[in-house]
């Protein structure tokens, strides 16, 4: 059931129920099949009888109606995968925030300012050690068959630590004859200590070669609690569908929370890279 809070600016909302708000703006009556999603609208206060929207709803549909910059955060952890994300339109910043197993959102209005802050909060970023100066590359490359391995090899009854290490570090030996010795031992030690997975995804209108086009950048990062921060290297994100297979190198490099903020903020268009300068 959708649902607002007008202190605060705040909605939440399925994809249904934007679904209807597109079409009411488009000045269309939303198909059947989204009739019960009006009526839970219209309920609340925020669609009137005719149609028309609660001025409550004019910047959040502005946003969405023309956005100038899309960030997708997809975070996969004991739940599966959860979509989050922020939409930045011309005169606001609308942040989402989904939960598991439900399928609306929270959508909030946030500061331009704290954009990264609230990319980190979404992905869990925390503050770490950061190595010392001309610390070695910690570097862990395997297959992605290996990594579909481990993860069959931990479905099933929960089983204390010990025995979910042996079970992984067997899979990954039998399935990738190549990773032996220490990156054995240690791509053992990240794939139980896995927390969560996730990558954010950055989309805009830009130029590229003179023309206008759609631009992408995009970071993926396992956190392994206590094993740390991981880049994906590869697969390389933007990943297009079909392009990853089990014989696809699977490479993650050791990072520090320092690092991945960074590499958060560069994923965000400078206003001279937006088409038109916008």
């Amino acid at each position: 059931m959708p649902s607002y809070d007008s202190s605060r600016t705040r909605f939440r909302l399925a994809d249904r129920h934007i679904a209807v708000f597109a079409h009411l703006l488009d000045g269309e009556t939303p198909p059947d099949e989204l009739w019960d999603c009006l009526v839970e609208l219209q309920s609340i206060g925020l669609v009137g009888e005719e149609g028309e929207l609660a001025p409550l709803l004019r910047g959040l549909l502005n946003t969405l109606a023309q956005p100038v910059v899309v960030i997708q955060v997809e975070v996969t952890g004991e739940h599966g995968p959860v979509n989050h994300g922020v939409v930045v339109g011309q005169d606001g910043v609308y942040s989402h925030d989904a939960w598991p197993g439900e399928d609306e959102s929270e959508y909030v209005s946030i500061e331009p300012s704290t954009l990264v802050w609230e990319l980190a909060r979404k992905v869990n970023l925390h503050r770490g050690e950061k190595p010392e100066e001309r610390t070695p590359e910690m570097r862990v490359v395997t297959t992605m068959a290996a990594l579909d391995a481990a993860f069959v090899a931990l479905e099933g009854p929960r089983r204390d630590d010990g025995a979910s290490h042996v079970l992984v570090r067997k899979a990954l030996a039998e399935s990738d004859p190549l990773l032996e010795g220490a990156a054995l031992d240690q791509f053992t030690e990240l794939v139980t200590a896995l927390n969560a997975t996730w990558r954010i995804t950055t989309a805009w209108d830009g130029e590229y070669h003179g023309e206008r086009s759609a631009m992408i950048r995009a970071l993926a990062v396992w956190d392994c609690g206590s094993a740390g921060y991981w880049i994906r290297e590869q697969p390389e994100e933007p990943i297009m569908p079909g392009q990853v297979g089990p014989d696809s190198p699977l490479v993650l490099v050791r990072s520090h929370s320092a690092e991945v903020w960074g590499k958060i903020t560069d994923l965000l268009p400078d206003r001279e890279e937006l088409a038109d300068g916008v």
